[in-house]
């Protein structure tokens, strides 16, 4: 294979390489592009490089309009506009793959090489990750070696030549890329990727419908990491606090329209009981206004750059999506009350049920008041009695309970009598409701699993959760969460529902039963330094690394003096070096030069493109060839000059070169 790809005239071989490295470049966005954007842009490469095989021409100008036309109107017709994120990206594309197609001169090649760097940059905008960071490495070193391969001369240089080049153009830009990331002020929102990036993100929703959170099961991205100061709290109380629901239509539910229960009563009232727990979170970006605590914080965990604020509900938000990693510290208390101790008029919102939905679960919360072993009990004896019925009833727990109809409650209660997390949580807060107890849904994500390899606990879209909370005099709100009951090891052991493995995951097991649960640990624990060290390197943490060199207040004023100072230095240093290496810089060249200037007087005029056998014989000719003559010397030692530079002799050159040096200063120049 290698040797026809080198048989192939240069033009084909490098049009071919240079058509690998766009298709590399673009790879990674194909599943963020329109499908007729990434399939018109596979044909076009394609058939670039089938008219480059075949040495066939170019297509016409007509050819590239007509494509170029239908490209804009596919951009409008998809986003419905030419401008934002999507369909800039969308034509930037298409105009490389397109622009391949003019490959007819240098100037063509460089603003596809300079396309080619654009589109890269394009691909951080739907992700940071180390993978896509790599991808992109490897990339920006093909177009540095397309870019190289450009200049050397005629003939066939080896692409292996071109590549060693490059990578010593990039080793020598590392110290100033990492200069820059570490001291270039970070002000946003110069500085970060454009909120759209984060449309699409998977998640917690604003509103909660049954089956959702069953979607984000299978989910296994990570929503955060948790570092704990000191040991973590039980498995069963890693409850990590969202959105609140208490406004159900019948179908969904959703935060209160109007904060109408804080106006009337409904505060949040937190007492915090016990010892406190201290973490830090790295929290992913989610495109949401919510910062996930456990629960209960009180201390505001605002992370740089936000302003946050605690609900009545408990829940913490910021002033704006979070569409950056974003990291924060927080303190809760596992051991807390919150909410009014006396009932309140505000909490008529927690009992509201929608007419018409749900009849039977109405007449079962009948049954259980007339029930006489319910006779007289309070809110924690009816829960109690609800989550005997749930563990005793046959109730399961599954990702896959099918498709429920109008009367959600109804079907779990009495036909189905299996769900998630949020079919079990509804159904309970409906059947509350309906026995006259205020009741929400609170949803979240529960429990984590401890990384052995960097200590962070890793919580997944697959933790996603509902439970629910209840209204008790001289309580205020309790947790009660209906899925322990039916499924205990859902919550205390983190037993999972989750995708059967592939094909590759099952080898692995069969293979070595712990080595794929290693290999992700390993590599999760790569990603979170990643996150720890790059991505979340916000100007906090560049002004605390200006704390060390001895800033005692710094500013983002003092960053750009410093790095204005590592500038100066370095150009300095450059100029230094430059200084250097013009006086090491081809010592033979300079000994001619030294030639050429001692033979001015005698009237032997030379230029710099004068060789040392003309100089030769023009002495020769000035001074005739008598043996031991001055002319006779002066011809030998401009010979042995020549021969030392072209004769290749055997030897150590650069020794001959100093026994020349050292005899110049021994021959008797004209004067």
């Amino acid at each position: 294979m290698l040797k026809r790809l080198n048989a192939l005239p240069r033009d084909t071989r490098d049009t071919l390489f240079l058509l690998l490295v766009i298709a590399w470049v673009l790879l990674p966005q194909v599943n963020e592009l329109p499908l007729w954007c990434s399939a018109l842009a596979g044909a076009v490469l394609v058939w670039r490089g089938w008219l480059a095989l075949k040495a066939r021409p170019l297509p016409g100008r007509w050819w590239l309009l007509a494509l170029l036309a239908i490209t804009i109107a596919a951009t409008a017709a998809t986003y419905r506009t030419l401008l934002g994120r999507d369909a800039s990206v969308t034509l930037l594309v298409v105009l490389l793959t397109l622009k391949t197609l003019e490959l007819r001169a240098r100037r063509d090649a460089f603003v596809v090489f300079f396309l080619g760097f654009f589109c890269m940059l394009s691909n951080f905008f739907y992700s940071q990750s180390l993978l896509t960071a790599f991808s992109m490495l490897l990339g920006l070193l093909g177009l540095l070696t397309v870019l190289v391969n450009a200049h050397l001369p005629v003939g066939k240089p080896p692409l292996l030549q071109a590549a060693r080049t490059a990578g010593g153009m990039a080793l020598l830009g590392a110290p100033i890329m990492l200069v820059l990331f570490l001291f270039f002020p970070r002000l946003e929102p110069l500085w970060g990727v454009p909120g759209d990036a984060m449309t699409g993100r998977s998640g917690l929703s604003g509103s909660m419908q049954v089956g959702t959170i069953a979607t984000l099961a299978l989910d296994q991205s990570v929503a955060m990491r948790i570092k704990f100061e000191g040991p973590p709290p039980p498995a069963q109380d890693l409850y990590f606090r969202g959105p609140v629901m208490s406004s159900f239509d019948g179908q969904q539910w959703r935060p209160p329209r109007f904060n109408s229960a804080e106006r009337y009563g409904v505060t949040a009232n937190l007492t915090l009981l016990g010892t406190p727990v201290s973490y830090e979170v790295t929290l992913e970006p989610t495109n949401r206004p919510w910062l996930f605590v456990m629960e209960a914080a009180a201390q505001n965990p605002a992370p740089p750059g936000y302003q946050s604020l605690m609900q009545a509900d408990l829940q913490w938000l910021v002033n704006r999506p979070i569409t950056d990693l974003v990291r924060y510290k927080a303190q809760s208390h596992v051991d807390f009350r919150h909410g009014p101790l006396q009932r309140v008029p505000g909490l008529q919102e927690f009992l509201d049920l929608p007419a018409g939905f749900n009849p039977r679960t109405r007449i079962l919360a009948a049954e259980i008041l007339r029930d006489p072993r319910n006779a007289g009990a309070n809110t924690a004896g009816l829960v109690r009695a609800v989550m005997d019925r749930l563990r005793t009833g046959g109730y399961a727990y599954t990702l896959n309970p099918g498709v429920y109809g109008v009367h959600t409650a109804d079907e779990f209660w009495f036909d189905r009598k299996q769900g998630f997390c949020e079919h079990i949580a509804s159904s309970f807060v409906i059947l509350m409701r309906a026995m006259d107890i205020p009741a929400r849904i609170v949803t979240g994500y529960q429990g984590g699993k401890m990384n052995t390899v960097d200590g962070f606990w890793t919580v997944r879209q697959s933790d996603a959760h509902a439970w629910a909370e209840v209204w008790q005099a001289g309580q205020g709100w309790v947790r009660v969460d209906p899925t322990s009951a039916v499924a205990p090891s859902r919550i205390g052991d983190f037993e999972r529902l989750a995708a059967p493995d592939g094909v590759m995951a099952q080898a692995l097991r069969s293979f070595s039963p712990t080595l794929l649960a290693q290999l992700r640990s390993s590599w999760e624990a790569i990603n979170n330094s990643w996150n720890q060290w790059i991505l979340n390197y916000t100007q906090e943490r560049q002004l605390d690394l200006l704390k060390d060199f001895g800033f005692e207040s710094p500013s983002w004023e003092d960053l750009s003096h410093l790095l204005l100072g590592i500038i100066v230095v370095a150009a300095l240093l450059g100029a230094g070096w430059t200084l250097w290496d013009r006086a090491q810089h081809d010592p033979w060249l300079r000994l001619l030069a030294r030639a050429r200037k001692r033979l001015v007087p005698a009237g032997i005029d030379s230029t710099p493109a004068t060789s040392p056998r003309q100089l030769a014989v023009l002495v020769q000719q000035k001074y005739g060839t008598g043996p031991g003559g001055q002319g006779q010397a002066l011809h030998d030692w401009l010979v042995r000059l020549e021969l030392q530079r072209y004769a290749g002799a055997s030897g150590d050159e650069r020794l001959e070169l100093n026994r020349l040096r050292q005899e110049f200063d021994q021959l008797a120049w004209p004067a």
